[in-house]
């Protein structure tokens, strides 16, 4: 019966496993890594075009060597924000940057600053203006202040305006943060107010609104955004799960999906150096050059803020120089760059409207949970196909990991990666671990009970078939194996019997070692006899052609023995160096299996075909033949082993205990050692036993004559022989010339002896 290699019980106990993971993946412990993998498939996925213009203009270290350290006299960015949207025709600006309320360079000179304040407060504070100019500055807030849409900022102990106010005209505070009073007393209409998260590095996933006292502030790319599709102040609209952009009309321009009621995830467009990037300097050079006395000058930054690429672009300003310490990876540039990427990044995704889908959790857990038992399942299944199955495992996963990178790439599609890995990994390496004790201990059971007479290569191959041994008897096809030594009794005679255990085991352990090294099974010994059988316990498809080369091997190797034994001088008598086994070998279906007494039984072999095995080794002596098999033997040989057995026609018998005639063949050796002169024995040998057949008596004699002179065994040249088939037909064919056989006689010889 065949075993399962994981049983439902075993699933159970490892279940817990994808449990833990998809708690590590529900309590956002594996975030890291898997924001790790996110990166890698932004940068498998590259670049991808965006719908939208965008200029960065750099506060970069030229511009800070240029102007002076930071912070700056707001002028220059009151004269670079009217020039671009007066004379380059920029749809909007956003800042990315730190505007203090007081500095010790204010206190240096403090009317300069105060100049700059005013230039920059009423370029973007118009007096009771219906539509502010499109200036944006971004506020930054914790990310923990985030975290929910409840509440206000003051509730959470923040100060009503961004710890970036905006800029003021005076150095009296606010009182409100609905209006600002000029010094004059003229109300304000406030600057408009994005918002910039610090939440991991700010570079994957931002929170697009934060709530307060009296409005709801929303990301600067949001507000952008608004700006590019020009829609008024008031045009985003805020629900649950998302946030969208109305036209006067009523009509949806787009919508933002929300995750956890504020949080969007950036689908990075580029990384840093792909957009236009404009030192600040070199803007505010050219603009300066606009009220030159020099026509050329004039003429040239007229030319400068015409470029199409200024025409309806985005502006963003941020700071770029690695000393302003503004700086954090992205998923797109793994060394740290400006982080006014990120609004700008934003910004794209909601334009484009492409946004990165996530699954909900319940889809994230049963992918956890189906990857681990499928892939697990194929990776933990042992037997004959474990490294099949293995494979199928790893490719699998393999699979799965590109899907989530196509998916990405095609879809904008977040599958979740290091949960499934993690729980793929450690209940395959669970399972495998919990399936290898078992196979030791399966192993060691075949071992108890097929160990004394399987080759431990079989025991194995038992293990890994996954199948238990048969118990009791059943019948399969085999080949039988017999063996004998020739004369043994005169050995015993001859030897004493420490001397004939010595030899005996050397001889039994050589023949074993073969029969087990080719596939045998060893059935038992008998005295100096070797029984075995090929193709039980395990299935052989070429247990004839593995029977036919053992007894070969067998031959090889007693000629080896003989010549040690010769050379170890008086130890053994001559009898010793000669010796000689003889071989039988059928194919057939048999009963196997283990047998015997309910305390002591043994695995063998029953039957008419063993039988005939034993009747083919027994009969081989009467042929002049050392090793003999039947018709059976030699064609399934053939079907595996194709020409290499070499075998040679003997002709038909009725051995003694049945009455059809079975074919005998000669085993004369394997092709690469049969020489050209047993080739053309073979040739002759045939061709007289046709001329016998046809009672051609005289023919066949001639050809039998020619046949023994070419025989590779030569009674008093090859040690051991007494006889050969050549030998042996000379004579049937001379009685048969004197006393012919009866009319209807067919060629068969009918065996007297077992």
């Amino acid at each position: 019966m065949k075993k399962t290699n994981l049983s439902w019980m075993r699933w159970l106990l490892l279940l817990p496993i994808p449990v833990v993971w998809a708690l590590l993946t529900h309590f956002e412990l594996l975030d890291f890594f898997e924001n790790r993998t996110i990166d890698w498939r932004f940068q498998k996925r590259g670049e991808i075009q965006a719908p939208i213009k965008i200029i960065y203009v750099d506060i970069d270290s030229r511009s800070t060597s240029e102007i002076g350290n930071w912070p700056w006299s707001r002028h220059y960015f009151a004269k670079v924000t009217e020039v671009l949207l007066q004379k380059a025709g920029v749809r909007a600006i956003g800042f990315d940057i730190m505007l203090v309320p007081k500095a010790p360079a204010e206190i240096a000179d403090r009317n300069r600053m105060r100049a700059g304040d005013v230039a920059l407060g009423r370029l973007v504070f118009q007096p009771m203006a219906a539509t502010p100019p499109p200036v944006l500055f971004a506020a930054s807030f914790a990310a923990r202040n985030f975290r929910s849409a409840e509440g206000t900022l003051e509730q959470r102990g923040l100060p009503l305006v961004a710890s970036d106010p905006p800029p003021r005209v005076s150095d009296i505070e606010p009182p409100e943060e609905s209006a600002l009073e000029t010094p004059s007393g003229k109300a304000l209409s406030p600057p408009l107010v994005g918002l910039i998260d610090t939440m991991d590095s700010g570079t994957r996933t931002v929170p697009v609104w934060a709530p307060t006292r009296t409005k709801d502030y929303y990301h600067m790319a949001v507000e952008l955004a608004r700006l590019h599709w020009g829609l008024p102040i008031g045009s985003v609209k805020r629900s649950a799960d998302h946030l969208d952009f109305v036209d006067p009309r009523g009509s949806i321009v787009s919508r933002v999906p929300l995750r956890g009621k504020q949080l969007v995830d950036i689908n990075w467009f580029s990384p840093w150096g792909a957009d236009v990037n404009i030192s600040l300097f070199e803007v505010f050079v050219y603009a300066g050059m606009l009220e030159s006395k020099d026509e050329a000058k004039r003429k040239t930054a007229v030319e400068y803020f015409a470029q199409d690429a200024w025409k309806d672009a985005i502006v963003l300003i941020g700071p770029v120089d690695p000393l302003l310490q503004d700086l954090a990876s992205t998923p797109l540039d793994e060394t740290p760059v400006p982080k006014v990427g990120v609004h700008g990044n934003l910004l794209k995704t909601i334009v484009s409207g492409i946004y990165l889908k996530r699954l909900p959790p319940w889809a994230n857990y049963a992918i956890i949970f189906a990857l681990t038992v499928l892939i697990s399942a194929f990776a933990a299944a042992g037997g004959a196909k474990g490294a099949r199955t293995k494979l199928t495992a790893a490719l699998l996963l393999v699979a799965y990991i590109w899907l989530t990178f196509e998916l990405f790439a095609e879809l904008h599609l977040i599958l979740p990666l290091t949960a499934p890995i993690g729980a793929i990994f450690t209940t395959s390496f669970s399972a495998i671990i919990w399936q290898l004790i078992d196979e030791e201990k399966q192993k060691g059971r075949i071992k108890g009970m097929f160990g004394t007479y399987l080759s431990p290569e079989l025991v194995s191959k038992m293990v890994e078939s996954g199948d238990d041994p048969q118990l009791g008897g059943h019948d399969s096809e085999i080949t039988a194996y017999f063996s004998d030594i020739q004369s043994f009794s005169t050995f015993s005679e001859k030897l004493g019997s420490a001397r004939l255990v010595e030899l005996m085991n050397e001889y039994l352990t050589a023949c074993t070692d073969i029969v087990q090294s080719q596939g045998g099974t060893l059935d038992k010994y008998i005295g100096d006899a070797v029984v075995a059988m090929f193709g039980a316990p395990i299935p052989l498809p070429d247990h004839a052609y593995r029977a036919c080369v053992t007894t070969q091997l067998v031959h090889l190797k007693l000629a080896e023995l003989r010549a040690r034994w010769r050379g170890e001088g008086e130890k053994w008598p001559e009898i010793v160096w000669k010796m000689q086994t003889r071989v039988g070998l059928n194919t057939g279906v048999c009963m196997i299996g283990n047998m015997g007494s309910r305390t002591r039984f043994n695995y063998t072999m029953m039957g008419d075909n063993v039988n005939l095995a034993a009747r083919m080794e027994s009969g081989a002596k009467s042929w002049g033949a050392y090793t003999m098999c039947a018709e059976a033997t030699k064609l399934a040989c053939e079907q595996h082993g194709g020409d290499r057995v070499v075998f040679r026609a003997l002709g038909r018998i009725v051995v003694k205990g049945r009455t059809k005639a079975v074919p005998i063949f000669e085993i004369v050796g394997l092709k690469e050692n049969v020489t050209a002169q047993t080739r053309e024995c073979i040739g002759l040998f045939e061709q007289g036993l046709a001329k016998h057949y046809a009672r051609d008596w005289d023919g066949a004699l001639a050809l039998f004559a020619q046949s023994r002179e070419l025989e590779p065994n030569v009674p008093g040249k090859t040690p051991g022989v007494l006889s050969n088939p050549s030998i042996v037909y000379l004579q049937i064919t001379a009685d048969y010339k004197v006393e012919s056989p009866e009319e209807n006689w067919d060629g068969v010889y009918h065996m007297k002896e077992k």
